[in-house]
């Protein structure tokens, strides 16, 4: 199976991607906010070279050997963004000194974990506050502590060695600050819900400095606003403790069907999936290939137990044999890697190369450079649509890589009320993404589909382009999010272009 999750799940990770759009919010004022594109008049060489001395982490400049490596995101299109300094911040005090260090001195500051964010916002050319050196997770009965750098691949490989998890992404290099706090969608997550409804307390360093524990009784509205609300608005998230559900063998499975068959499949599709077992997830996948000719419709899952009757089920609903189809049970673990893309690799090659903290120097998963929009199905594709999405395949498919990527919701995510916590799509059916390297192909297909399914999208699929998408992110939540913004960052240390006022 071509699973495709090196584009895919890349996007269930960038750590700064949440918002209200310039057009919503005042503009901004010396007084308020630091200048978006260079630093202030005040930082000096002295101040760069003294800030290294109060930190038990690294702080990586231009000119140091690790340099080049450090700048660089998982999306290389944004190769050429040149930061100032670089902390790997080893403590939540290290984060706290290097705020205390930007808004004396008007450093711009981008947060940074896996480095996923589709509009390249976890970088900046002030200063970049890197939390992947904060990593251990220390698994606990039915709970576990994580640090805010741990990446999904050691995630989900320390806990499985204790026979349990927690809902999470797939791509392995994602981090898993920016997938908890935009929300958390993965492969359990009808299952046993999104990322952020297992979260029991979050550990933030907030813009006056302080180190907050936040929970349902501690900060009760910034807890709240982690769960969904984006990451790089409220503060730096350095730690994170989770609920864990056991786990056992799954079972992984694909279908695949001619392209002639495709809007039967996507029809049957939409109508099966939201509403089918809870242990039962599902993602319907189009993709250009044009070595073959034709594009391709498949669609791609993982069952709890025996996948066989779901590949029935879903056969019944699109009316439609598939042209192939497997199925292999697996350990949990050999399952989320080859959900991820690196199946049959170690834990070590399932990272990037290299010796900087998140890297491996055996690692050999790959960058990938591609941008992506989104939008959240809250009623099925009516026909006209499934057309219209289909012939942007059939007319361009001789192109390029292009992904259209439906992903089941439901279940569990569907059973807690949209204002419980800052993710608010909790009644859509699926989400929908769209990821290509050519921005052309990606706008065209997006406004194609925004009849049917305009105003929504998920702050984890960063659009730096949706206009409105401070409503399309979070809904209804948008309102408390603001109170929240201007109660822990009244002064704006933490922005960027999409970020919430």
């Amino acid at each position: 199976m071509e699973r495709r999750a090196v584009l895919r799940a890349a996007a269930l990770g960038g750590l700064a991607a949440a918002g209200c759009s310039d057009e919503d919010r005042p503009p901004p004022t010396r007084a308020t906010r630091p200048a978006a594109g260079r630093p202030g008049a005040t930082v000096t060489p002295a101040d760069w070279n003294a800030l290294p001395k109060h930190l038990t982490g690294r702080l990586v400049r231009p000119g140091d050997a690790s340099y080049s490596d450090a700048r660089r995101l998982y999306i290389p299109r944004y190769d050429g963004i040149r930061p100032l300094g670089i902390a790997y911040c080893a403590s939540p005090g290290d984060v706290s000194t290097c705020l205390a260090f930007a808004a004396k001195n008007r450093v711009p500051v981008a947060v940074r974990c896996g480095g996923h964010s589709y509009a390249g916002w976890s970088t900046g050319t002030g200063l970049v506050i890197d939390v992947s050196a904060m990593s251990t997770v220390t698994p606990d009965g039915d709970r576990a502590t994580v640090g805010a750098g741990t990446r999904l691949i050691d995630l989900y490989d320390r806990l499985a060695r204790e026979g349990v998890s927690v809902p999470a992404g797939s791509c392995p290099t994602v981090g898993v600050a920016g997938l908890t706090l935009g929300g958390g969608l993965g492969v359990t997550s009808r299952a046993y819900g999104l990322t952020c409804d297992v979260l029991e307390s979050i550990d933030v360093v907030t813009a006056d400095g302080r180190i907050r524990t936040c929970d349902a009784n501690r900060d009760r509205d910034l807890f709240w606003a982690c769960r969904g609300g984006g990451g790089g608005n409220f503060g730096v998230a350095v730690s994170f403790a989770f609920r864990t559900h056991r786990v056992g063998d799954v079972t992984p499975f694909s279908l695949r069907w001619p392209w002639s068959r495709a809007s039967e499949v996507v029809r049957g599709w939409q109508r099966w999936a939201p509403s089918a077992p809870d242990g039962v997830w599902t993602s319907l996948q189009l993709n250009s290939r044009p070595s073959e000719g034709v594009p391709s419709v498949e669609v791609s899952g993982v069952a709890l137990d025996d996948a066989g009757p779901y590949l029935d089920r879903l056969t019944a609903a699109t009316g439609v044999d598939p042209g192939t189809s497997s199925a292999r049970t697996r350990t949990y673990m050999d399952a989320m890697k080859f959900m991820g893309g690196c199946a049959g690799s170690t834990v070590d090659q399932c990272h990037g190369q290299g010796s900087l903290p998140g890297q491996r120097p055996g690692g050999t998963f790959p960058r990938t450079d591609y941008n992506g929009k989104s939008h959240v199905a809250y009623r099925p594709l009516p026909d006209v649509a499934i057309g219209a999405l289909l012939r942007r395949f059939e007319q361009g498919n001789d192109v390029g890589d292009r992904s259209v990527l439906m992903d089941a919701m439901g279940g569990a995510i569907g059973r807690i009320r949209p204002g419980d916590t800052a993710f608010p799509h909790r009644a859509a059916l699926f989400c929908v993404q769209y990821l290509a390297p050519d921005n052309a192909w990606l706008d065209g297909t997006h406004r194609a589909m925004e009849p049917y399914l305009g105003g929504t999208a998920y702050v984890n699929y960063v659009d730096s382009g949706l206009k409105g998408w401070a409503r399309a992110y979070y809904g209804a939540n948008l309102e408390r999010l603001a109170k929240t913004k201007a109660a822990y960052d009244p002064g704006h240390l933490f922005t960027f272009p999409q970020a919430i006022s």
